[in-house]
């Protein structure tokens, strides 16, 4: 049985988790929308877009004929058990399709962790129809990136893409995604950052902060390929889509709202795991409450389903924070929102020691939270809050 599933469809439900957060609380007991409101003002006089401001804006076509070379398609196949109708054991065969950005000479390529998932098979074609197997160097689930590598390949073969600064990009800036939407690869789409500072769920329900919002359109396939700016410079992998249509397979398709992992963050994220093998996001266990303005609300009562606003045992909970406290700075660190409080965490390592400033009751406090390493899953996260036994 062939199946294909490699963009992440938000169709419904509300965001849980986060780096930081076991879940976000929403308010609402719609399922309809997944990311937060977060409405970006305008300065009052806003600087043209670093890809215009330095004079380096081009075509599509420009843009295409540079980064598209450093674009690759990457297919993947795992097998599963399935004890079958009449219980007997059956392998089922799962193929998966994406995209990838080559991110160095040493053949280290980035994408979403979601498209390597359980494969036990990754190959990656390049523009030009070159094949290698790949294999992965590490993912964080987390944050929704990987780091494959492919080995014997001729460096002329590899085309490392400029990553720009996700910090700069603007409402409205132009911007193209590349990828493999439907098993086409070096698919081009072009549109406008529609939004900026969204959250996105990972893949194991914890919060992904300062995504970026488009309505380039990006469908199953496009996962883990770039969305580049005007300049040629990554900005962002493609990750999920909000989306009320779906084929025969289930499959959601583009509905004119997508979302890119940040830059920034990918960049981040993949020189550590290719240094170490591995990513470190630090965690406070915490249920956060986004309907709450001036801060980061911390929920005064359980989720729907039954997620404390304060896991059992957490380094929030060891570090006093408490259910309806508003945390208001990080270090000095101004904080005004759910998702500026996860951004800023996300900087940390587990281990460090912050000092987080709270209203409580209308009364400032000080305390001191050692931050410790983020679950496996949201879902573990709660077990350990409800004192259950961890798988």
């Amino acid at each position: 049985m062939k199946v294909i599933t490699r963009l992440l469809p938000i169709i419904g439900g509300a965001v849980a988790g986060g780096a930081i957060a076991l879940a976000v609380a929403n308010g609402s007991t719609t399922t309809h929308s997944v990311t937060t409101t977060t409405v970006v003002q305008p300065a009052s006089s806003p600087a043209l877009p670093t890809s215009f401001s330095d004079g380096k804006a081009q075509t599509i076509n420009q843009i295409y004929k540079t980064a598209g070379p450093g674009v690759v398609d990457i297919t993947t196949s795992s097998t599963s058990n399935n004890s079958g109708v009449f219980g007997f054991g059956q392998q089922q065969q799962t193929q998966g399709e994406g995209a990838g950005v080559v991110f160095d000479k040493k053949g280290d390529i980035l994408t979403d962790q979601h498209v390597v998932s359980g494969a036990n098979k990754v190959t990656v074609t390049f523009q030009d129809g070159t094949k290698a197997p790949a294999t992965v160097v590490g993912s964080d689930t987390g944050a929704d990136l990987a780091v494959i590598r492919v080995e014997g390949v001729p460096a002329s073969k590899l085309h490392p893409l400029p990553f720009g600064d996700s910090s700069a990009v603007q409402v409205g800036d132009s911007v193209i995604a590349i990828g493999s939407p439907f098993g086409l690869p070096q698919t081009v789409t072009a549109g406008i950052i529609s939004a900026l500072r969204r959250t996105i769920q990972s893949p194991n329900a914890f919060t992904i902060p300062n995504a970026i919002q488009t309505d380039a359109p990006i469908n199953p396939g496009n996962s883990g390929g770039p969305l580049v700016n005007a300049a040629g410079q990554v900005i962002g992998l493609n990750d999920q889509i909000e989306t009320n249509n779906t084929n025969g397979q289930g499959e959601g398709s583009s509905s004119g709202i997508g979302f890119a992992t940040p830059s920034n963050s990918d960049v981040r994220i993949a020189k550590e795991i290719i240094s170490t093998g591995q990513a470190h996001n630090a965690y406070v266990g915490v249920l956060l409450d986004q309907t709450i303005s001036g801060g980061a609300a911390i929920s005064k009562t359980a989720s729907a389903n039954g997620q404390s606003p304060i896991a059992s045992g957490s380094p929030a909970a060891k570090a006093g924070l408490k259910a309806g406290d508003i945390i208001t700075a990080v270090d000095g660190t101004h904080v005004t929102s759910v998702n500026q409080f996860v951004a800023t965490i996300a900087n940390y390592a587990p281990g460090d020691t912050v000092t987080v400033t709270v209203n409580r009751g209308g009364q400032t406090k000080t305390l001191k939270l050692t931050l410790g390493a983020q679950p496996a899953n949201a879902t573990q996260a709660q077990s350990q809050s409800q004192g259950s036994q961890t798988p």
